[in-house]
């Protein structure tokens, strides 16, 4: 029996809050960028009689309606990723909720409709008698032809829950979620509990795996669908939960074969001689195409480091000033590149900076700075390595360029460091640690824990004592609570070094967490993985590129759990790569070989 889920590979997609990305188009590239092996994305798009909008504060990623299913279908066939809808219905209302799912079904591009039926409060609970009059009013308002999966809890204990033999009639594919770290099996035993208690279905069977563990497992879970179970194709679970230590096992056809896989991010080094080149100092020119007086043009304001910025409007389609940094370096060598973004009169996202002659690379290279992003921070470009005898080598060009209107660009510094002692392998690395939270001035004074804001419970501290959440506390719990309580109430949290965002997602009694690897230390080479837990408003997505400094989210509580507070961990173990929401409880040693004083870390590393 043919599906269109033959010989692909899919990602499901709960609701806009539980990503990082903020429109369709980011949700498609991040699937491009990381896994292109990926065509077909499953999109929940009602829940009962709602549309899943109703659950979902996003409002630009919400399906409220068929006007959203469009554009979700537009949106992902731009880049070739066939839209399927999956829906979760109760069996309560057979009209609203059989309505929604015959909207949906009847919208052009929609390739298949998934439902998910499982026996636990917030699913299933219409009784067997419900199934029929609702799978038959939807069977008669769609074409005979259209594809209608089921996905199950497939532990053999729940498979008579669910009534099998009243969907079966109305269904031709059955996807079983296979979470063996969520059930505490191995991969191999989830596996084999789910095929044998569903082969007799006699449906086609294409198991949903977990996404949001170690990529060993991952991988063979993968390999054994494919290879012992023979399955035609397979599903991931979830977007927003995967992040770069799993993308590489999503990121593998049923055929094996794994395209464009994302380059690896590792390596150390130290810094050596800097050359910092601004504007108006030696190194540094400015002019216009037609003669104008550049002075006409640029304006000028002094930034928060007491040296002049340059900046001007932008216009879509015409250049009409650029500017050159040439820092005439005196030693060959590997060097990391970074530009000051003033927080002031940069608003452009598209900076294009071009830089001439990097060994190893044809032509320029291009990398595009979104200004609007950062706040009188050094932004890295990059570590390249330039040949001194070259006396272009390490030249960097920017103009006014940007493809928009109406928003300012500024020329500023460019800084080049020296990497010394070994090659990079990487092409980022982090000059140290800030606290995530405070002002700027704070964050850059001595004083760790900036300004009033404490550490409530403290590292290794046992907490909760006498009830069942009792614990030892891994990291720093930052409050701040003057000249009010809840004073930190929404303030800004920010990357405490620069990094890669790996998770970003709600996970239940934490609210919102975001975890982020950061670059090797120069110092040292060491990589640790920061937990920036109970935040709202995030502002990065998961594979996104930070820098120290850069507000990544805003302090939250939770969801309404506790008081507002930002807990804050650093592990430098990959325990958080594949586990956001790892908790050793009252086990000290697992804490202390996963976890280290937050305080003390950011203290022996800070920026120098």
């Amino acid at each position: 029996m043919a599906t269109p889920y033959d010989n692909r590979v899919a990602l499901w997609h709960w609701k806009g809050d539980s990503l990082g990305e903020n429109s369709i188009d980011e949700v498609a590239q991040t699937i491009k960028r990381w896994a292109p092996a990926v065509t077909a994305v499953f999109v929940k798009t009602s829940d009962g009689s709602d549309w899943q909008g109703a659950y979902d504060q996003s409002r630009t990623m919400g399906i409220n309606g068929t006007a959203d299913v469009d554009r979700w279908v537009q949106g992902l066939a731009k880049y070739g990723i066939d839209f399927h809808a999956w829906a979760v219905p109760k069996g309560v209302d057979i009209p609203g909720e059989s309505q929604k799912i015959i909207q949906v079904c009847n919208r052009p591009g929609v390739k298949s409709m998934i439902l998910d039926v499982e026996p636990y409060p917030g699913f299933y609970r219409g009784g067997r008698d419900s199934v029929r009059p609702l799978m038959t009013a939807i069977r008669a308002a769609i074409s005979g032809s259209f594809h209608i999966g089921l996905s199950v809890d497939p532990r053999p204990q729940h498979y008579d829950e669910i009534f099998p033999d009243e969907w079966f009639p109305f269904v031709q594919s059955v996807h079983p979620q296979v979470y063996w770290a969520t059930f505490q099996q191995t991969p191999d035993a989830a596996l084999a509990s789910a095929y044998s208690t569903w082969s007799r279905f006699g449906r086609p069977i294409f198991p949903v795996l977990q996404g949001d563990t170690d990529r060993a497992g991952m991988d063979q879970a993968r390999t054994l669908s494919i290879t012992r179970y023979a399955a035609n194709g397979l599903s991931w679970w979830r977007l927003g939960v995967i992040g770069p230590a799993q993308w590489p096992a999503v990121n593998v056809a049923t055929d094996g074969t794994s395209p464009n896989p994302p380059p690896d991010d590792s390596g150390k080094g130290h810094y050596g001689r800097e050359v910092i080149v601004k504007p108006g100092e030696r190194g540094y020119t400015e002019g216009t195409y037609d003669n104008t007086p550049v002075s006409s043009l640029l304006k000028t304001f002094t930034n928060s480091q007491g040296w002049s910025t340059h900046y001007k409007m932008t216009n879509r389609s015409a250049s009409s000033v650029w500017a050159r940094w040439d820092p005439q370096l005196t030693e060959s060598g590997w060097y990391e590149l970074s530009t000051f973004v003033p927080g002031n009169h940069a608003t452009t996202q598209n900076a294009r900076f071009k830089i001439h002659k990097v060994q190893g690379r044809q032509g320029e290279v291009e990398i595009d700075i979104a200004q609007d992003r950062y706040f009188d921070l050094w932004v890295p470009l990059g570590v390249f390595y330039f040949d001194n005898s070259d006396p272009t080598a390490a030249v960097v060009f920017l103009n006014d360029l940007t493809g928009e209107n109406q928003k300012e660009i500024a020329f500023d510094a460019l800084r080049w460091r020296q990497v010394l002692d070994q090659v990079p392998n990487t092409q980022y690395l982090a000059d140290g640690f800030d606290a995530p939270i405070g002002t700027r001035d704070e964050r850059r004074s001595a004083q760790v824990w900036p300004g009033q804001w404490i550490d409530s419970t403290g590292y290794a501290t046992r907490y909760r004592i006498g009830t069942p959440q009792e614990a030892y506390h891994t990291g720093a719990d930052l409050n701040l609570n003057s000249p009010y309580f809840d004073a930190d109430a929404h303030s800004a949290v920010y990357a405490a070094a620069s990094g890669v965002v790996t998770f970003n997602g709600r996970v239940a009694g934490w609210g919102r967490i975001i975890v982020i690897r950061h670059d090797p230390l120069v110092t040292t080479g060491q990589v640790v993985y920061c937990r920036y837990a109970h935040v709202e408003s995030p502002r990065v997505q998961v594979g996104q590129r930070v820098a120290r400094g850069e507000q990544i989210a805003n302090v939250g509580n939770a969801d309404g759990a506790y008081p507002y507070h930002l807990h804050f961990d650093v592990s430098p173990t990959t325990v958080l790569e594949s586990q956001a929401y790892h908790w050793p409880k009252l086990n000290l040693n697992n804490l202390l070989t996963n976890y280290v004083d937050p305080r003390d870390f950011v203290a022996r590393h800070r920026p120098r």
